[in-house]
């Protein structure tokens, strides 16, 4: 399974960025599909996840800006990304899940949002 990332970039502070993340591969039912981030010296947290039933959660650091979906035809999870701020600056990590602990992470891509 491999996971491609894209939609990282540079963006001032209030703007919006969207994130994809396409798997590929030897793919069968996809259980969750997450963004995680990592910020310079912090660990990696939990932005959002969709179940395949397309229940959300999301951190109460971006709940009310940022919205996760999934398109099951593409095996693609995005994140749309509103009114960022500095303290959104991470590298994002997208996961797929099979089953209960079947994990694989996409390569990471950088966000950055200036003051």
């Amino acid at each position: 399974v491999q996971l491609q990332a894209s939609g990282g970039g540079l963006v001032q502070a209030g703007g919006s960025l969207r994130l994809s993340c396409a798997a590929s591969g030897s793919i069968s039912s996809i259980n969750v599909m997450a963004w995680y981030r990592q910020a310079p010296g912090k660990e990696r947290e939990l932005v959002g996840s969709i179940t395949s039933r397309g229940w959300k959660t999301y951190s109460d650091s971006v709940k009310d800006r940022f919205t996760i979906s999934r398109d099951n035809a593409k095996n693609t999870v995005y994140l749309q990304m509103n009114s960022l701020k500095p303290e959104d600056t991470a590298i994002y990590y997208c996961l797929v899940r099979f089953g209960v602990r079947d994990d694989y992470w996409g390569q990471g891509t950088q966000v950055t949002v200036s003051s």
